[in-house]
């Protein structure tokens, strides 16, 4: 949530606080700031409304420990559904075809991770380790409502070795909602997530000696 968003969430906390008849107090207002500042102003507004739809506990005044509970939650579902899909392709698709999802957080998750064709490589052993690695990433960036720097695709081995030999390359196929994948295709970056340079480069160069100077 960014500053900006302050004042709307502190004014629907307010709101929440006469619908149930309780007084709300500045300090109050500060723990649901400093609680909620972690998610997305629209999830909290979703949690707060299935809250009160509730039938358990929908009578009582939610505290911002209750709308983590739903949104740490949603955060995993969330991260199941993206597996999900994830897992379908690697089994429909494989590892030579380069891809892109219609979410740019997998894009951005599996490039951490390796990239496709690492994760093509697993075996069956090492399959449920990958799905945790996967959805605590995903859920990370969730719950933060963050975006990593994500790449326009995946690269597969047919576009690896295409490029190396200088041969056309296909263009990606695109993972779930196709116009949602066009556009992740058109805001990611063709950068490495991290780049390596040397120490040398950074370095002072050494002096030359009087002998190296009259020999040069």
């Amino acid at each position: 949530m960014l500053e900006s968003d302050k004042t709307e969430l502190l004014r629907i906390i307010s709101d929440v606080h006469k619908f149930y008849r309780q007084d709300c107090t500045t300090f109050a207002l500060g723990v649901w700031w400093q609680t909620m500042q972690q998610f997305d102003l629209g999830a909290v507004k979703d949690a707060l409304g299935r809250h009160a739809m509730n039938p358990d506990t929908g009578q009582f005044l939610p505290k911002p420990a209750d709308v983590v509970k739903m949104l740490q939650g949603s955060t995993n579902d969330s991260a199941l559904i993206a597996w999900t899909k994830v897992d379908r392709a690697v089994r429909m698709v494989g590892p030579y075809e380069s891809v892109c999802f219609d979410d740019p957080l997998i894009n951005g998750v599996l490039s951490e991770m390796g990239g496709w064709t690492e994760l093509n490589r697993c075996t069956e052993e090492e399959w449920p380790f990958k799905r945790n690695e996967f959805v605590n990433r995903y859920r990370g960036y969730r719950m933060r409502s963050a975006l990593p720097q994500y790449p326009r695709h995946l690269i597969g081995l047919a576009e690896a070795d295409n490029a190396r030999q200088g041969r056309p390359i296909a263009p990606p196929v695109l993972i779930g909602d196709h116009e949602q994948a066009r556009r992740v295709l058109e805001g990611g970056t063709d950068m490495p997530a991290l780049t390596f340079r040397p120490l040398s480069e950074y370095l002072p160069k050494p002096m030359a000696t009087e002998r190296q100077k009259s020999c040069g």
